[in-house]
């Protein structure tokens, strides 16, 4: 019989109704409370930094998104489930024992919140995700061209980048939308009748017939344009066990004429499907899909296989030859290493050099960079930490100065920041944790090609950093000793300080001054910040706002926040960069510089694209991660990238933490769309002032993409290039602790951009020949204003030692091998071997250079911070060693061969050199230098003469022949007898002490 059900849901009453409000209140609360929270904070902080429009633009992007896809999808969903319902049977055949009648009255009963809550909640699941594909959006409303057109269709490469990535999206997110479309509306006729499945064939009622039809008609047209897109995607395709990226022969000839074939059965297909409307036979349709699916499997993969297997594998060679070479331009273009960036030199790498010609190398011998930046951390902070609170990071920063002469000079730089991890005790409460230790003090910067005084010995006092300090001196001016003048040494941002939960500070005028500054020999000296940075806390809105957002009662309740006072978090520069700028993808390394007498943090910004046609795809992280970043934990994010532009350098004022981004690369495309989409938020170039661009150092992040991308493409025969047998590898980092890449390193040497002596800032690495330990090559990018960004490229034929050779020449080398031995002391002693630097110098020759750091014991604590004790060089087979620079240069060279090497600072008697005047006096709870032991226990006297019995004068005079055969040894350069007198002191000294 014919029935329709009338069932009814059950009311509520009012207790019911009220409760059930209430707990959706609270639910909601929870669930929006803390968006809305963190949302207002992010506005009042982008306001402060003068990005607002940022967050606007941001926040109004994702939400146009999020409406006009909830609302597309979610009114697709229900357009399907109430032309279902509109078109329903009036009277279904049912029986007492039917389930779907069951369902049907469960279905009506609740019939507005499911055909309404279902496609909603739909919508809203799919609004939120597209809300997240926004960069994708604006690219596509302000991208622009690139004036470079794809070798295959002749398209502007702004199409691959801006419009295609888009169109992909749209046609998705239809395809769901239809297909959960035709779900709802088959489900929607299956339960109202419109489907009926009892009988030997079933019923199909005429607007079921019709409805699913078009659905499934509208999924293969999708389908069709799908096709039509792929053909365009294949240009950044790889296929698997190719050497090359992009289209090949394969996908030209076979897969590309397949996705047009494939293109033409869909429409036909659909149009086969559609004719199922008139003709009321579903033969057609499902015979239509067969074909499609068919044509799928033997035109779009089984065509392409043959056409690898018999055509192409044969002659692989020749027939990728042509697209071998679209793909080597591409990638060049993509990456920047192009013939206006790159210029490759031939270069002998074994040149024989005498000791004039490498004295007159002035450049490179006067700058040998003596202290590694991931080593020397430990003796910045011995001298130079002054309160437990203040911190050094584990890797310090290198950057260049004019020295006092007016000579380009690199150094190892670094902030004295604050550590709120190292406060202790009743340091840690809320009010001393947030209002009183709130920044840093200081720049410390030590020439990189100097140390205080010789040490022999890792208990000897020398060997350590000359330091040259910008800090607030304890009369309260600030000492300005460092490589330029500093006007506020305090230091509010920074990566140190934001490295720790809850890295906000209250500051600002209310009362007395809190803040720690200093400290005089009598009392404690505060402070109160005058700067423009922070967001203003004094009202209780934005009291209770913030007590809210840190889950911390004292907003609401300590006195010490007043009406002047102001909050300062998110106190991270890279972080802040990215927030003000998040199309932006920032370098690892954030290293600190004066500028214009301005304590700076300066972060380079990259633009990438993942879809840049015949660019190889390269993962940010894996290129990146040499031994350094891992031992440091400063891997890039996994991000995929076929193009990438350092297009932005930023600034983020230390003491304010004001945000300013430049255009450095003003000719990039997706810069350009960005600037459309954020105008006023990117300083034009013209803008970057010359004290600023002397500091702006090529970025470590790109090189090392590069330099592995140089590795291949740095071949121009297809051919070869194929057959990978011209390739380089990025050499292993020789340190036997090490298990990743050699970092690249900054130095300072003669100019190889411009191709004479002067001296030039650069990143520089070697290269070595393909699964060989020989090197290859080597690569120096340019950071001078004047050539900044162009890489020169010198390959080296024959066999020439590489890195991991040259140290395992140079450790293993008896002289060395014996005087490390007898400083190391059967391990009492840490022996640790700084950076292995390459160096051209003379005509023709490469110079490896190797510091050796001794620490007193064998642990790394801070008191036994590494003394440089050696400096190791190799030059063609020759090993060269000795305590100075000079020394080394002299033994490879012979005399004069270092005599422009000025590495030794002065100091009094080798003792540590005082720190410079106004500098805060060591706390009680800072680190002591540790103090000289002396080199024999010999007791005096009460007379003040020196007793010893036969044994004890027996040994004192070893001792004394051991020291004078040490110094003789010295002089001579032979570093084997020196090794063997030095051991026999440390004999003769136990023989001496345990003589009775």
């Amino acid at each position: 019989m014919g029935m329709r059900p009338t069932a009814r849901m059950p009311k509520l009453t009012r207790r019911s109704r009220i409760l059930i409000a209430i707990a959706l209140v609270v639910i909601l609360l929870l669930l929006v409370g803390p968006r809305l929270i963190d949302a207002y904070v992010d506005w009042l902080w982008f306001g402060e930094l003068g990005y607002r429009s940022v967050f606007t633009t941001v926040l109004m992007t994702r939400f146009a998104v999020f409406l006009v896809v909830g609302l597309l999808v979610g009114g697709i969903v229900f357009g399907g489930l109430a032309l279902a319902y509109r078109t329903r049977p009036v009277f279904v055949p049912s029986n007492g024992n039917d389930p779907v009648a069951r369902y049907r009255t469960v279905v009506l009963s609740r019939l507005r919140l499911i055909g309404i809550g279902v496609p909603a909640m739909i919508g809203l699941l799919a609004g939120i995700i597209a809300q997240t594909y926004w960069v994708r959006i604006q690219l596509f409303l302000h991208g622009g061209v690139f004036g470079i057109r794809d070798p295959q269709f002749g398209k502007d490469l702004g199409f691959y980048a801006f419009d295609l990535p888009f169109y992909r999206l749209v046609v998705g997110y239809l395809f769901v939308a239809l297909f959960l479309a035709f779900v709802a509306n088959l489900v929607a006729h299956y339960i109202f009748g419109g489907i009926r499945l009892s009988g030997r064939t079933g019923a199909l009622s005429r607007s079921a017939r019709i409805q699913l039809i078009s659905l499934v008609g509208a999924l293969v047209l999708l389908k069709a344009v799908a096709y039509w897109l792929d053909r365009y995607e294949l240009l950044s395709h790889t296929r698997a066990g190719k050497p090359f990226t992009g289209a090949g022969y394969t996908d030209i000839n076979a897969v590309l004429p397949a996705k047009l074939i494939l293109l033409a059965i869909a429409l036909i297909c659909a149009g086969a499907v559609f004719s199922a409307i008139v003709l009321r036979d579903l033969r057609i349709p499902a015979i239509g899909l067969v074909l499609l699916l068919l044509s799928s499997l033997i035109v779009g993969a089984g065509w392409p296989l043959i056409v690898e297997q018999i055509s192409v594998k044969p002659n692989a060679a020749q027939k990728e030859s042509e697209y071998i070479s679209r793909s080597i331009n591409a990638t060049r273009q993509a990456y920047g290493l192009t013939e206006d960036v790159v210029s490759y030199r031939n270069y002998s790498g074994d040149g024989r050099a005498t000791a004039e010609q490498v004295a007159s190398d002035r450049a490179t011998t006067s700058n040998i960079r003596l202290l590694d930046p991931t080593i020397v951390s430990p003796a910045f902070t011995q001298f130079q930490q002054g309160k437990n609170f203040y911190f050094f990071p584990d890797q310090l920063s290198i950057d260049r100065y004019l020295d006092r002469d007016g000579n380009l000079r690199d150094y190892v730089v670094a902030a004295r920041e604050l550590n709120p991890d190292r406060l202790i005790d009743n340091q840690r409460d809320w009010i001393n944790r947030h209002t009183v230790y709130t920044h840093g003090n200081g720049f410390i910067a030590s020439p990189a090609n100097t140390v205080r005084g010789i040490a022999n010995d890792p208990n000897q006092n020398g060997g350590y950093p000359e330091f040259l300090v910008n800090v607030v001196g304890a009369n309260g001016g600030v000492v300005s000793d460092g490589p330029a003048r500093l006007d506020q040494p305090r230091v509010y941002f920074g990566p140190v300080i934001a490295n720790t939960p809850a890295d906000y500070a209250i500051v600002g005028k209310n009362g007395n001054d809190r803040e720690y500054d200093y400290e005089t020999n009598t009392e404690t000296k505060n402070y109160t910040y005058t700067g423009s940075g922070g967001v203003p806390i004094g009202s209780w809105i934005s009291r209770s706002v913030f007590a809210a957002k840190f889950a911390e009662r004292n907003f609401l309740f300590s006195n010490v926040i007043g009406s002047n006072s102001k909050i300062l978090f998110n106190r991270d520069p890279a972080q802040r960069v990215e927030a003000v700028a998040p199309w932006l993808t920032t370098d690892s390394a954030v290293y600190p510089a004066i500028v214009n007498k301005r304590l700076v943090w300066i972060i380079d910004g990259y633009t990438t694209l993942d879809n840049y046609p015949y660019s190889e795809l390269t993962s940010l992280s894996s290129a990146t991660a040499d031994s350094n970043e891992v031992a440091f934990n400063r891997l890039a994010p996994d991000k995929q990238v076929s193009y990438i532009r350092n297009s932005v350098k930023a600034t983020v004022d230390a003491y304010d933490g004001t945000v300013t981004l430049y255009a450095q690369d003003e000719a990039d495309p997706v810069l350009k769309a960005w600037m459309k989409v954020f105008p006023g938020t990117v300083k034009p170039k013209s803008q970057i002032t010359p004290e600023l661009a002397e500091h702006l150092r090529y970025p470590e992040d790109l090189f090392k993409v590069q330099r592995m991308l140089l590795a291949k493409y740095h071949v121009n025969d297809p051919v070869t290039f194929f057959s990978t047998s011209d390739f380089w590898d990025v050499p292993l980092d020789p340190n036997p602790t090490a298990s990743s890449y050699q970092p690249p390193y900054y130095i300072v040497a003669k100019n190889l951009a411009k191709g004479d002596n002067s001296a030039s800032y650069q990143l520089t690495s070697a290269m070595n020949r393909f699964k060989r330990d020989y090197l290859a090559a080597y690569i120096s990018a340019s950071s001078d204003p004047a050539t900044y960004g162009k890489i020169t490229v010198l390959t080296i034929p024959g066999q020439v030692n590489g890195p991991k050779l040259a140290n395992n020449a140079i450790t293993t080398d008896t002289a060395v091998s014996q005087d490390l031995g007898v400083i190391g002391r059967d391990n009492q002693n840490r022996i640790r071997w700084g950076n292995l630097l390459t160096l051209p110098v003379a005509q023709g020759g490469l110079l490896y250079v190797e510091p050796v750091y001794a620490s007193p014991g064998s642990s790394d604590a801070a008191s036994s911070y590494p003394r440089l004790i050696r400096v190791a060089m190799m030059y063609n087979d020759k090993i060269g060693y000795g305590p100075t620079v000079g020394d080394a240069l002299t033994g490879l060279f012979g005399p004069g061969a270092g005599a422009t090497a000025t590495e030794i600072a002065p100091t009094d008697a080798g003792a540590p050199a005082s720190p410079p005047a106004g500098t805060p006096p060591p706390a009680a709870d800072s680190v002591p230098a540790s103090p000289a032991p002396p080199a024999a226990a010999v007791p005096p006297s009460p007379n003040g003469a020196t007793t010893l019995s036969p044994a004890k004068a027996a040994a004192m005079k070893e001792i004394q022949a051991a020291i004078a055969a040490a110094r003789d040894a010295q002089k001579k350069g032979d570093f084997a007898a020196y090794g063997a007198a030095l051991q026999r002191v440390d004999d003769a000294i136990t023989k001496f002490n345990n003589a009775k």
